[in-house]
């Protein structure tokens, strides 16, 4: 019976400590699934790394290509341009004076004013000047005085001259006697030069017109304080202007300064005189190039009789030029102007090459070209100020035609 009852114990116990005994460690399904689980976190990373750097590449060539600066271009075409040239001026009056006073003292009257018409000779305005009167009267006195002293002078060297054939006065004295004469006759002199010199001034009371002409201004007024001489600065009386000829100074540009001609005709254009041309004369030029504008300095005057133009207007001036029978033009927004000289931007072989050119005529949107561009060429327009030579550009599309009436004929600024 006990042999029974403890086998069963025996057997409970073996199954009781035999999973105690098994070892503890992952089933080769786990060691799969964390394998797998890797590769797969791998695959991910790699093909990210893999992304991203295509990614870059992406960018850093879009980036490339967003640098280089896609330009419109224009192709030179021949045309005719203008067979004149159109330059600002403005007119002068041919004789124009401000008038002052020569003498010091206070407006008495004055008899024209701004817009007179007043003939050379006429009398303008007086001036009271009771200090050089006073001046003048100690003068008179004065060289009255000095011309009895001369008579007497003159009285006793004849008398020492005479006495002195007989031998009743020195040679000595008769020297004194003359030398006095000599100088009593200086003072005279100078005194009546003084005289002159008061009443000259004393001329300049009454002011006159030194040319016909027309009064553009008058800075005075009866009462008012004149200041003449060197001493103080002068006021300006009067303003006076000869407009019956105009005379017009134009700047005209180096290159056109060969066709200037003395004699030549020039029309003349105003804008308060819309199609009414003057027609004024070329009569002198400078014979220099101003250094700083690079233009000739040119005169043209024009006959002004019933005063239509006035001083100071704002014209044009159209000189005549040679009209070449071939030619090529741009717009004028393809130019540059650098350090070196006048450039337009080419594109050649997908590069921008900056070519320098000279202008034969200006005519304000569109230039002539004589010399460094070709019918071929495509011209860069609106150029950056930044354009480089040998800067890589792309063209955006088609060519645009320059528009034939920006090739017309038309004025130069």
């Amino acid at each position: 019976m006990n042999t029974d009852m403890t086998t069963p114990s025996a057997d409970y116990e073996a199954q009781v400590t035999a999973p105690a005994l098994q070892p503890r460690g992952l089933t080769a399904g786990t060691w799969i699934g964390i394998a797998v689980i890797a590769i797969v976190l791998l695959v991910v990373i790699v093909a990210g790394i893999l992304s991203r750097s295509a990614s870059e590449r992406s960018l850093q060539h879009q980036t490339t290509e967003a640098a280089i600066p896609t330009v419109q271009v224009v192709y030179p075409s021949g045309s005719i341009l203008s067979s004149e040239i159109s330059l600002p001026g403005n007119t002068q009056a041919f004789t124009e004076t401000p008038i002052y006073s020569r003498t010091n003292g206070y407006l008495k009257s004055w008899y024209f004013d701004i817009g007179a018409h007043v003939r050379k000779g006429q009398l303008m305005a007086e001036i009271e000047t009771p200090e050089l009167d006073q001046q003048l009267q100690v003068a008179e006195a004065d060289l009255k005085s000095v011309q009895a002293n001369l008579d007497l002078a003159n009285t006793t060297s004849t008398r020492y001259q005479n006495l002195l054939k007989t031998n009743s006065v020195s040679k000595q004295e008769t020297d004194v006697a003359m030398s006095d004469a000599s100088a009593k006759k200086a003072a005279v002199d100078a005194s009546m030069a003084n005289v002159r010199r008061l009443q000259q001034l004393q001329s300049f009371e009454k002011v006159y017109a030194p040319f016909d002409g027309i009064v553009t201004a008058r800075n005075t007024d009866i009462g008012s304080l004149i200041s003449g001489g060197s001493n103080s600065t002068p006021k300006e009386l009067f303003h006076l202007a000869a407009i019956g000829k105009i005379r017009v100074y134009v700047a005209v540009p180096e290159v056109y300064s060969p066709i200037i001609r003395t004699g030549d005709k020039a029309a003349l254009t105003l804008d308060e005189y819309p199609g009414r041309p003057f027609t004024g004369t070329i009569v002198r030029n400078s014979s220099a190039i101003d250094q700083a504008s690079r233009t000739l300095n040119v005169e043209v005057d024009i006959d002004n009789p019933n005063g239509d133009l006035l001083p100071g207007a704002y014209v044009f001036v159209h000189f005549k030029v040679p009209e070449h029978a071939q030619s090529l033009s741009l717009p004028s927004n393809t130019l540059l102007f650098r350090a070196e000289g006048l450039r337009v931007g080419v594109v050649r072989d997908g590069h921008a090459r900056l070519v320098p050119v000279t202008i034969g005529k200006d005519a304000g949107s569109t230039v002539e070209i004589t010399s460094g561009l070709q019918a071929t060429d495509p011209v860069i327009l609106d150029p950056s100020d930044s354009l480089a030579d040998g800067q890589e550009v792309h063209i955006a599309s088609q060519p645009r035609p320059t528009p034939q009436s920006q090739h017309g004929k038309e004025g130069a600024l």
